[in-house]
């Protein structure tokens, strides 16, 4: 099959899960023979200040064609001007199907339902609900998930949450594919001590974009109510939310003991990951947390709040606490250090992982999906 994927920033990249999605997919679907076009946006890359120059002309990545599509800085126009034109590329392509990532390009969805091409809609969260976005923003966010809902061959949705907020919504049947994770590769502690004097398992991490509906102000207070001798790091680059990542970075200076990486990838990133103590996310709003499911992937402790994304990707694997109450995710980081036998077994963390969330799984089915969509076929099965 032709397959073309939009809605992505661009890839290879981990500026949020969106692009770990379409990164994973694509690579997975060129092994089993489809040819794959990504469609990257031509703009910053805000999370990581230190991108590669030589990225926006990059031709293919991994046996993935890659399509550059001139963007927008300015974050209200970004996804509409740049799904607008990946589609109108697109519908020259002769693509069996167009993939469309996330509510907002989306909203794209319709100019080739009614060409005829069979398109497929992942919804990675129910983004009009991040706090970063402005009036015409939300409004155009959900006007992107009412056209997935009412024209998309197939619609994905990685939480039984979302799945249920379809249903009820707009009467659609959706399909369940959750994300998934990669075999782990340990390191030993090298780069984190030389750079950040980080020790193993002598930190508490979080890793995510820094923007407002991560909680990271929650736990940035939570933490400087407790008495101990762990750090606590804060790992991530910000997404169009200037002020915010600045709010951040004033409380850290507040506390000798947060320390705050940047942007991290690559081996600095797997050493993070692979060495903390326990990992922490504090969101109010999840998709589907792929981070979360990473630490579990190397067989961490992980604290996280107690929204149904969280708690539906982790069961009994994880500690909760109360999403957005600080008082209580203090108590829980007291008692997490306290007694570290209270979480699994590292062994019994990552069995778990590896056996629910398997990318290889995710990329069978979506190809079902994408049979199916073009024989015209009704599927109501999940993952």
């Amino acid at each position: 099959m032709k397959i073309a994927m939009i809605g992505h920033k661009r890839i290879p990249s981990r500026e949020g899960g969106v692009e770990i999605v379409v990164e994973e997919l694509s690579t997975r679907l060129v092994l089993m023979g489809h040819a794959v076009t990504a469609y990257n946006r031509k703009g910053k890359n805000v999370a990581d200040k230190n991108a590669d120059k030589e990225a926006h002309k990059l031709k293919s990545y991994k046996g993935i064609r890659i399509v550059h599509v001139p963007t927008p800085d300015l974050k209200a126009l970004n996804a509409v001007v740049y799904s607008f034109l990946a589609t109108i590329f697109a519908l020259l392509g002769n693509y069996d199907v167009i993939h469309y990532h996330a509510e907002g390009p989306c909203a794209m969805l319709v100019i080739p339902h009614f060409f005829g091409i069979r398109t497929i809609a992942t919804i990675h969260g129910l983004d009009w609900q991040r706090a970063k976005w402005g009036g015409f923003a939300t409004k155009y966010l959900k006007f992107g998930e009412k056209i997935a809902a009412r024209y998309a061959d197939e619609v994905i949705v990685l939480s039984r949450n979302v799945q249920q907020y379809f249903l009820d919504t707009y009467g659609r049947q959706t399909i369940y594919i959750p994300n998934g994770v990669n075999r782990t590769e340990f390191l030993e502690p090298d780069r984190i001590v030389k750079k950040f004097g980080l020790e193993k398992e002598k930190y508490i991490l979080y890793l995510g974009r820094i923007v407002p509906e991560k909680g990271i102000t929650y736990l940035l207070e939570a933490f400087s109510k407790i008495d101990t001798d762990m750090k606590l790091v804060i790992a991530g680059g910000g997404s169009h939310s200037g002020d915010f990542m600045q709010e951040v970075m004033d409380m850290a200076k507040k506390d000798s003991r947060v320390v705050m990486t940047g942007f991290v990838q690559g081996n600095t990133l797997t050493e993070l990951f692979g060495n903390c103590y326990m990992y922490v996310l504090p969101s109010d709003i999840e998709g589907m947390p792929i981070s979360l499911l990473e630490a579990m992937s190397f067989g961490r402790r992980c604290l996280a709040s107690d929204i149904p994304e969280n708690t539906e990707a982790c069961r009994e694997y994880a500690n909760y606490f109360k999403k957005s109450d600080v008082e209580d995710l203090k108590k829980k980081l007291e008692e997490s250090i306290a007694n570290p036998g209270s979480f699994h077994k590292f062994d019994e963390i990552m069995d778990y992982c590896y056996k629910r969330f398997d990318w290889n799984k995710v990329t069978g089915a979506s190809v079902r999906l994408y049979i199916d969509a073009i024989l015209n076929v009704e599927r109501i099965n999940n993952i």
